[in-house]
């Protein structure tokens, strides 16, 4: 199986399965010298794993990483760093039952075609719990990206569901457990989720994300656009059906004259663009939003196949999160620090000496 790697210069190769004895991943280019150890990486981990609260899957995972390569005497020494996080509450028997049937929406049945054998346990390689050592690399982006340009990425829940989410507060983000940033109607959430629950269905979700501080110059076009990679990255991402890069579809509605982000000697009048104009980031924040579909493994029960081909009925017991979307927030921060980290790389490999007589206008900073 190929397609488990990610980035140029800045390479994460992640490895395991949902119900396997770990999941982990090789992370190859970090330069070398930055001071890292465990609890560099440990709080975005605590962030996205699961049981943290009843909104979400109750399988219990203390996600604690380990650092097994890649640092000595407290600093990346350049070469792989390998991240290891072992799984300790797998319950396997949970899925005998769908083990010769297909999920609907699930990707049982297109693993199954592809690859004539697969792992029913808890979705093997496609469960959203690959996410985690994904969620470990982007530490150590996250930190050389802050210590070297003032990069700062950050995401929040925006809607659940049919429940538009206000966005007023972004110092709420880490106080409430659906990643919102306000404290309006946590409440009203909160219900929501325990009636979907209880129902035993399942709901989408809108997550934004921002990165404040990224330096002007990062992209390469035409095919290794900024936002392409963005694009393509957060797509990645487990359960995302739809990604918007600045005004995103909005920009259907526009017109030209009110879409172009203006310049002015202050700086950019509007970012509809989201920060990248030509494939290359324009020193304006970066902006986008990504679709998440409801999660697939529900209690009612659906129509589907055996085997055979044979009608059956699959009903998906075990623990699920009736929205993903929630605790997709840090995966979606980390799939964005991951491309800003390895175009990063890339730039100050080719373009570091490049000056220009134009100044950078307010908002930009220099790669």
């Amino acid at each position: 199986m190929s397609g488990n790697s990610i980035g140029h210069l800045f390479t994460v190769t992640s490895f395991g399965e949902s119900h396997g004895p770990a999941i982990g991943c090789i992370v190859d280019g970090c330069p070398p010298g930055m001071l890292l150890s465990e609890p560099d990486i440990q709080p975005d981990l605590d962030r996205r794993r699961p049981g943290t609260s009843r909104h979400v899957t109750q399988r219990q995972e203390p996600d604690q990483v380990q650092i097994l390569s890649g640092v000595y005497e407290g600093r990346t020494t350049g070469t792989p760093i390998a991240l290891l996080i072992q799984n300790q509450d797998a319950r396997s028997k949970d899925y005998n039952a769908i083990a010769q049937s297909f999920r609907p929406g699930h990707a049982d049945y297109s693993y199954w075609q592809k690859y004539g054998i697969r792992d029913p346990r808890g979705g093997g390689r496609s469960s959203a719990r690959l996410t985690a050592p994904v969620v470990g690399a982007a530490a150590i982006a996250r930190k050389w990206l802050d210590e070297q340009y003032g990069v700062h990425v950050r995401a929040c829940l925006s809607q659940l569901g049919s429940l538009a989410i206000a966005k007023d507060d972004w110092s709420k983000v880490h106080h409430n457990p659906f990643f919102a940033a306000t404290d309006q109607d946590i409440a009203g959430l909160e219900a929501y989720m325990d009636d979907l629950r209880k129902a035993g269905d399942s709901c989408g979700a809108r997550v934004d994300v921002e990165a404040h501080g990224v330096p002007v110059g990062l992209g390469e076009p035409l095919f290794d656009r900024l936002d392409a990679d963005l694009a393509h990255a957060l797509m990645g991402i487990n359960a995302v059906k739809g990604v918007e890069i600045g005004a995103g579809f909005r920009s259907v509605l526009q017109l030209g004259s009110e879409h172009g982000d203006a310049l002015t000697p202050e700086g950019f009048a509007s970012n509809h663009a989201g920060g990248v104009l030509g494939g290359i980031s324009t020193g304006q924040p970066i902006t986008a939003s990504v679709a998440i579909k409801p999660t697939s493994s529900i209690r009612k029960p659906k129509p589907s196949i055996d085997l055979q081909g044979r009608a059956t009925e699959v009903q998906t017991l075990g623990r699920h999160d009736p929205c993903v979307g929630i605790r997709a927030v840090p995966i979606v921060e980390a799939m964005v620090l991951l491309v800003l980290m390895d175009h990063a790389l890339r730039h100050r490999a080719q373009c570091s000496e490049v000056q220009t007589i134009t100044p950078r206008i307010a908002g930009t900073r220099v790669a």
